[in-house]
């Protein structure tokens, strides 16, 4: 009898300490107990990421992306080993694997590659030989046979990816029972969902909601792979990622995301012609930068203001490169403003209930925050606010539609 395959995918905080992954390796004994072919993917240990980042740039304050990547691939790779480690210590066979050895290849863009194909050939070998395949997550290899990491949260992708590709379930764990309506930190009352759409789950991590990566939701939702969001550490039943209802939705509003890790670049006094907005945002892709919240002035005098926000990581680099591209462009020039942050709702029940918008902008009135910018989409409406009011500004709209309620009229 085949027996069904589980990737359990577990985050670093889930693998901090000696404890911590002998925890996960008795809780991937317990999967095996109930009879699953297990492959657990793993991310690098606590803070190691970041400190391996703080080390290279001691030494190289702009290294290379691809010594960036060869460095950061190590973390992930000493988890698969404690992991596969810890499973022989309680009797279980186990072989780790890095990311291409499971078969992860991707584009040669360092620091943020795209899965390309998955074979993941030593996988099957180690499932067939009754082991269990512990996958360094977030990274892979290029076609050119280079390391290359998959972007922030990535060990996400790389369970997505193998489930997809092995027809298996697939659940990641993490210190939190699943996805909230808002960060708890912040908000204190905010609660677990039971079920989630993609589409939600995908703005709500573009937003800022650290659960779980968006590109790895938007590789779930296009392979049709549910998500279980679950804790490592007690037994709830967590928050299932899926396709969406047809059925009318009750909920306007089904959570509140927070990011303060963005910065908005503003470019000053821009030449108001055909082809300026292309130039900029055509240079800014080109270097890979992603940009989000976007924002024209009215045009004065055949001149405008553009303003657009990038995540922390990227606003140095977007901010010489608009600068550059400025210059050429004949503007006044460009100023980068880090004290900001992105407060956002989202809800599929939007498309289908007027005033969503008016309630979040008076929401956060009412919390004493002016609103620098807004973006919207079908499902989404995003305010850009100063750092010091985004933590008011998501308690109010938390509180506005209700959140804390197990359901919601409006």
């Amino acid at each position: 009898m085949v027996q069904p395959v589980i990737v359990m995918k577990f985050g670093g905080s889930s693998l901090a300490t000696p404890e911590r992954i002998r925890h996960v390796a008795q809780r991937i004994a317990r999967r095996r107990k109930d009879g699953y072919d297990v492959i657990a993917v793993v991310s690098a240990q606590g803070d190691t990421t970041d400190e391996l980042l703080e080390r290279l740039r001691a030494v190289a304050p702009n290294p290379p992306a691809r010594e960036v990547d060869m460095l950061l691939a190590t973390g992930e790779q000493q988890s698969a080993a404690l992991i596969a480690a810890s499973l022989s210590a309680l009797g279980i066979d186990a072989i780790s694997l890095t990311g291409w050895q499971a078969g992860i290849a991707t584009d040669g863009n360092h620091r943020r590659a795209r899965i390309h194909t998955v074979t993941p050939h030593s996988v099957r070998r180690a499932l067939s030989a009754g082991r269990v395949a512990v996958v360094a997550g977030f990274q892979g290899i290029s076609g050119e046979f280079e390391v290359t990491t998959l972007g922030r949260g990535g060990s996400d992708l790389t369970a997505v990816a193998l489930a997809a590709s092995l027809g298996a379930g697939c659940e990641i764990y993490s210190d939190v029972a699943g996805v909230y309506t808002a960060d708890p930190r912040i908000v204190p009352d905010a609660r677990v969902l039971q079920e989630i759409s993609y589409d939600e789950m995908m703005e709500l991590a573009a937003m800022g909601a650290q659960v779980l990566q968006g590109r790895a939701v938007e590789y779930a939702w296009h392979h049709g792979v549910p998500i279980r969001a679950l804790s490592t550490f007690d037994d709830s039943p967590g928050t299932l990622v899926r396709e969406g209802s047809t059925m009318e939705r009750v909920q306007a509003v089904t959570g509140v995301a927070l990011d303060r890790h963005v910065s908005r670049v503003l470019c000053e006094s821009v030449p108001d012609r055909a082809g300026t907005a292309a130039a900029i945002f055509g240079g800014l892709a080109e270097a890979g930068v992603n940009v989000d919240v976007i924002v024209q002035s009215p045009s004065r005098e055949d001149r405008t203001d553009i303003a657009f926000t990038v995540s922390d990581e990227d606003a140095q680099a977007a901010f010489e490169i608009t600068k550059s591209l400025l210059q050429r462009l004949g503007a006044e020039g460009a100023t980068l403003d880090p004290n900001v942050a992105k407060v956002s709702v989202v809800g599929a029940g939007m498309l289908s209930r007027p005033g969503v918008a008016s309630r979040a902008f008076r929401a956060i009135a009412d919390a004493g925050v002016n609103i620098i910018a807004i973006s919207t989409s079908e499902i989404k409406i995003s305010c850009l606010v100063r750092r010091d009011g985004a933590e008011a500004s998501a308690r109010a709209l938390h509180a506005a539609f209700d959140l804390a309620l197990e359901s919601n009229p409006s």
